[in-house]
Order: C-alpha cells, then sequence, then structure tokens
C-alpha cells in the first residue's frame, strides 16, 4: 500500500500456504497469461499463526475505515471466498458465468476475449494501433547521461510475481543467488568490470531520495548494450514511486535508470542469501 510517499509492507499469507477461514479452507482464484481462471489451494502450514491472508487485510482495512454498507458484507465475504467471487459474477455474469463451478474443472474458466475471436470492439470495426508519445515513463532526465544504464526488473523460472521458490534461474545459467546483476560483455568491459565482480546500483535520479543495492554479482549476459538486468522484488527499492506511466500508473519497472559502481561489500561482507 502506498500513502502519499510512505509505502507499507503488510505481511500475508503466500498462495502455498493453508488459508483457512470460518467456512474451512479457502481456495482463490488465479488468472493465467492465456485469460484462464484456475483455483489454487494451500498445501504447507503458514509460517507464522498471525498472518493473514490478502482478502483479510483488505477487508479488515475498509471495515476500519469505510461507513458500514449492507451491500458489502466485509466478513462474510472474509469466512467464505466463494461468496466473493459469487459477488463477481453477479457483477460480470459475461466474464465470470459458473467462476466457482468451473476453476477446478479441466480447462478452468476462460475469460472472453473479442480479439482472440478476431473481433475488433471499435469504431472502426478494426484492429487499432497506438503510436506511443514517449520511450520512457515519468520525466528522467537522466537517460542519455555517460554511465546511466537502463535497469530492467525481471524474474527467475522458479517464481511467481514475488513469491520466490528457489535460488536456481535455469534460464540465464545463475546458481545458488538472486543477487546478481546481468550486463552485456562489452559493457561489462568498458566500464573495467569483469565477470563475477561485485558491484553496487544507484538510482540516477535528482530528487532528494537515495536509492542504492549493494552487493550485485556481474553475469555478462546478452542484454542490449546500455542496459542491465537484475531480479525483482530484490531491485524494487530502486524505483521511485513517481517513476510510473501517466495514464495506467504502472510502475517503469522496465526503464530505471541507475549508475553502476564497483561495490563496498566484499563477498564474504554480505548477508546471507
Amino acid at each position: 500500500m502506498v500513502h502519499g510517499e510512505v509505502a507499507y509492507l503488510l505481511p500475508c499469507l503466500g498462495r502455498i500456504e493453508v488459508d483457512e477461514q470460518a467456512s474451512g479452507p479457502q481456495a482463490v482464484s488465479m488468472e493465467s497469461s492465456l485469460a484462464h481462471f484456475h483455483g489454487s489451494k494451500g498445501q504447507v502450514k503458514p509460517a507464522s499463526p498471525h498472518l493473514r491472508s490478502e482478502p483479510a487485510i483488505i477487508a479488515g482495512i475498509a471495515r476500519a475505515t469505510l461507513d458500514p454498507s449492507p451491500k458489502v458484507p466485509w466478513a462474510e465475504w472474509v469466512g467464505d471466498y466463494r461468496k466473493i467471487r459469487e459477488a463477481i459474477e453477479q457483477t460480470w455474469p459475461a466474464t465470470f458465468k459458473g467462476l466457482n463451478q468451473k476453476m477446478f474443472e479441466p480447462g478452468c474458466l476462460t475469460r472472453p476475449l473479442a480479439a482472440r475471436e478476431r473481433k475488433w470492439n471499435t469504431r472502426s470495426g478494426k484492429a487499432n494501433f497506438i503510436v506511443p508519445t514517449q520511450l520512457f515513463a515519468g520525466h528522467v532526465e537522466s537517460f542519455g547521461q555517460d554511465g546511466v544504464m537502463q535497469l530492467i526488473t525481471l524474474r527467475s523460472n522458479d517464481q511467481f510475481n514475488t513469491t520466490v521458490y528457489g535460488y536456481d534461474d535455469r534460464f540465464r545459467g545463475v546458481k545458488g543467488t538472486r543477487m546478481v546483476v546481468f550486463m552485456n560483455p562489452a559493457d561489462v568491459t568498458a566500464m573495467g568490470f569483469a565477470d563475477g565482480q561485485f558491484v553496487d546500483l544507484t538510482t540516477a535520479v535528482e530528487d532528494g531520495v537515495e536509492r542504492m543495492l549493494r552487493g550485485l554479482r556481474i553475469v555478462p549476459y546478452g542484454i542490449p548494450r546500455g542496459c542491465i538486468g537484475a531480479y525483482y522484488p530484490e531491485a524494487n527499492p530502486l524505483v521511485p514511486l513517481w517513476h510510473h506511466d501517466k495514464k495506467a500508473l504502472t510502475p517503469a519497472y522496465k526503464a530505471v535508470p541507475v549508475r553502476v559502481s564497483r561495490s563496498a561489500l566484499s563477498p564474504e561482507d554480505r548477508r546471507p542469501e
């Protein structure tokens, strides 16, 4: 959550953990990249008995801050997530018809997408292409300056969103750690670094806030020159809250201006991963 310039990180149950509520163990629905909704149930004991689920946290905040409304039964929704999905279906019946029943069936629930059927719901009846007005989100003057690289945050193969299952990335040949930075071999040489050397990343913006990530090991990789890559959420502290798309407000995680410097932390000084 973000309030003004302050971010609050609230610990919560992960999807791999059993979510026990008033009506018993709960299931949540998830949408795949192919617009299929399927169910997910936790299988392991929660890391702490004090952890709350995401729905419980949101409902708790709502009950504490909003006027009571009989139209929004927050407590009932937290006690049985099926009621949340029933409300979703009632609100968008064309999209979520039978969500509770279908999310554990083979094939699950498929969200209707007109473009998948080559139907274009536009005034012209044709697919419309929009030309972007700018390459980078926000107003960042440091791009193009000497020594400023474009950071792209990414995830490993054994990661789902911010849930990390291991420290090996078979996609990129990294094992045992996530504290790495991917650099084009030519950039590594031009900047006077070496394969395996440890460096620090500093956000290259002038807003009075120092943002630094220390102790990343260089991994030469086939990334375009002028760009570097690092894993999220580890690299998230380098992204200013105001650095986002003007319209969608999506954080610009693929275009963060940073400078690379020799790390003050040797491998022996780094914290365990």
